[in-house]
């Protein structure tokens, strides 16, 4: 498996995992398309065997000091591999490269694998947006991890990693 930058060729993957993923919101395929080619955007794309079996999307204007995960979305036979957060890692470090300090998000409240998923990352709920998710009616949960300290334990946790591998 490979996680590397998106490119305008991978809109059609992108866009058909994003109507399975989000079918009552899911973003257009104009939308999908400028975010692929903006300076102030950085997607990824997961790839098996030369197919995309997942995306993710982070808004980070360089030398901004916040960011802003747009999307993290697989297809339903791979989610639950840690696929998901091989991507979100990927993205926090490019928000870490662009100068961010901090990462904000919105997750679907009815969505508990994927806030466990950046609750295990070290991002804390922030507020609701009551409704946000239309036309699903369902609450935005808004998070943000301070990437100072997501940094630090990612660095702690794969070096205790390395050292478990020696023994």
């Amino acid at each position: 498996m490979t996680i590397r930058r998106a490119i305008p060729a991978d809109l059609d993957a992108i866009m058909a995992i994003e109507n399975a993923s989000f079918p009552t919101d899911a973003w257009s395929s104009e939308s999908m398309a400028a975010e692929l080619t903006t300076d102030y955007s950085h997607y990824i794309v997961d790839e098996d065997g030369g197919s995309v079996i997942g995306y993710a999307g982070l808004r980070a204007i360089r030398g901004s000091a916040d960011a802003d995960i747009q999307t993290i979305a697989l297809t339903d036979a791979r989610r639950g591999e840690g696929r998901g957060r091989a991507m979100l890692r990927t993205l926090l470090a490019e928000a870490v490269d662009r100068g961010a300090r901090e990462v904000f998000l919105e997750v679907r409240a009815d969505n508990p694998s994927a806030e466990g998923l950046y609750v295990s990352e070290g991002f804390e709920e922030i507020g609701r947006r009551p409704g946000y998710y239309q036309p699903d009616g369902v609450d935005a949960i808004v998070m943000k991890v301070d990437l100072r300290a997501w940094q630090a334990r990612v660095h702690t946790d794969t070096a205790t990693d390395a050292q478990e591998e020696l023994r």
